[in-house]
């Protein structure tokens, strides 16, 4: 089984200033932000992994080092993690953007969504980019890695709606908060989806358990009844 800690970017200039950055180059962790990411490098510190995977964007780059920064890793980026492609939105105000009629297709019906301009992509091709490159990443790194994968709210939503087999039309449903880790567990017939927008749980259990002699693979079956949890001897 192939484990996927998502990292969504910490606080920015840009998210306390209600404006939609989108690819807009220079935008930057605030001082909060930057405060976030060297907590969940702390949190994560003890998780060892595989590798570190980046949207291309500074403020996913950022917030990806404060992770290698002690770790014997390079980051490495892959423009499929990147922030949807908002084409003429980029930039604007969200205040001035909810009174578009695309808004409310973006909220009610975001499969439908298409951002305009000739930059702008569809949000189901965001997810369908975002979903090839985690799956193209769990065959490259092996079925026993955990690695993290840093990217953005919409991006990680849209990721974490395919592992719970939801439509992308409610994928608004899904909150995830700047910072906040998502893991998803796939194995060869599902993903599981064990944690959503935790800001501050203990992530012992992200810490894969030593190989014994004998040990049978683990199985894609969901357990009956909810099982133990992980804490489980």
């Amino acid at each position: 089984m192939t484990t996927v800690i998502l990292l969504r970017h910490g606080r920015t200039t840009a998210n306390t200033a209600g404006v939609l950055a989108g690819w807009t180059p220079g935008v930057q962790l605030d001082e909060a932000g930057q405060a976030q990411v060297q907590a969940v490098a702390q949190r994560l510190a003890g998780v060892p992994l595989a590798a570190v995977v980046s949207s291309p964007l500074e403020r996913c780059r950022q917030t990806a080092g404060a992770v290698v920064a002690d770790r014997d890793l390079e980051l490495q980026t892959d423009d499929r993690l990147g922030e949807a492609r908002y084409g003429d939105w980029t930039g604007r105000p969200i205040k001035e953007l909810a009174k578009e009629p695309l808004w409310k297709v973006v909220q009610q019906h975001p499969s439908a969504a298409v951002f305009p301009g000739p930059e702008g992509e569809g949000l189901a091709q965001t997810q369908a980019r975002a979903v090839a490159a985690v799956r193209e990443w769990n065959v490259k790194l092996g079925p026993d890695a955990v690695w993290l994968a840093c990217s953005h709210g919409d991006v990680i939503k849209a990721v974490l709606a395919d592992a719970f087999g939801m439509h992308l039309d409610a994928f608004q449903r899904i909150v995830v908060d700047p910072a906040s880790i998502s893991v998803v567990t796939y194995t060869d017939t599902r993903p599981f989806v064990a944690r959503v927008n935790d800001t501050g749980g203990d992530v012992a259990a992200l810490i894969p358990p030593k190989k014994k002699r004998g040990r049978r693979r683990p199985s894609s079956d969901a357990v009956v009844g909810g099982g133990a949890g992980s804490g489980a001897a």
